[in-house]
């Protein structure tokens, strides 16, 4: 058996018993929506995150991922190290990251987004520049996004990663991610509506980056407001105002690109500091 047996592994019967085998499972996530399991394992002195899925539905989306993850490398997307077959279906094996989850949605779902002490609210009670730092690596991320040829969906809190202690954001199970442009065949799209643009209930609608540059503007909105309510916004009006056109429902009224997203919010940002410096 070699060190990181779980790195060089093709395929195993059972996903859990050579789990057992090959190291310590520390932690099971058993009670997502998705329906897959993960585990953190411990192995050789180094600890692994483990996706599997075991339902045609669960599967499809880990090979969309093993996409995802060839096709896009960034340092705030948590990569994709390797990926294997079992007798129920895949597995993806991740580097462990530490932090938390802004928001967790399980089968069983408990507190939520608002509740005191959940991430996504000690995440809101930072201060401003530490979140906005957090922003920008979401942005500068959908940069690598969109030069890859992908589309986002299903982004949402729950695909945020924050270490608390580094004050470091990361991104995690991009797995509906996609090649765009391209045309709903279903209903709707998978994801969170609070993120979700309005072409992604429409059948037959174009998704493509101007769909991403939505989803995006959602985000930055949620994350630098004090509450789901969204009635106590933390940015400038400057700010306010790029995350408006982002989230125009028309898609021909939002910005044409990522790019032009993360120059229009950086414009933003020196202006508000201009501003502050001046005392106007």
């Amino acid at each position: 058996m070699t060190r990181h047996e779980i790195l060089g592994v093709t395929h195993v019967p059972s996903l859990e018993a050579f789990l057992a085998r090959t190291g310590t499972v520390f932690r099971r996530f058993d009670d997502q929506d998705s329906g897959c399991v993960s585990y953190g394992v411990l192995d050789g002195g180094r600890r692994w995150f483990v996706k599997s899925a075991a339902t045609p539905l669960g599967v499809s989306s880990l090979n969309r991922a093993v996409l995802v993850h060839k096709t896009v490398v960034h340092p705030a997307i948590v990569p994709l190290l390797h990926s294997f077959t079992t007798d129920e279906g895949l597995a993806l094996v991740h580097p462990w990251v530490e932090g938390q989850v802004l928001y967790h949605p399980t089968r069983s779902r408990h507190g939520g987004r608002s509740a005191p002490d959940s991430p996504l609210a000690r995440f809101r009670r930072l201060p401003v520049p530490t979140v906005l730092a957090a922003v920008d690596s979401i942005l500068h991320a959908h940069l690598a996004v969109e030069q890859g040829g992908l589309v986002a969906v299903d982004l949402y809190d729950g695909c945020m990663l924050y270490d608390f202690e580094k004050h470091e954001m990361r991104l995690c199970d991009l797995d509906e991610y996609r090649p765009g442009p391209f045309t709903l065949e279903a209903d709707r799209l998978p994801g969170s509506a609070r993120f979700m643009a309005p072409e992604e209930f429409v059948k037959g609608s174009r998704i493509d980056i101007r769909t991403t540059v939505f989803t995006l503007g959602r985000a930055m909105r949620l994350l630098l407001d004090s509450g789901d309510e969204e009635e106590q916004w933390r940015g400038t009006s400057g700010q306010l105002a790029v995350i408006g056109k982002a989230t125009a429902a028309d898609p021909e009224s939002r910005y044409p690109s990522v790019r032009h997203l993360v120059d229009a919010w950086q414009a933003a940002a020196r202006e508000g500091f201009d501003r502050a410096r001046s005392g106007t």
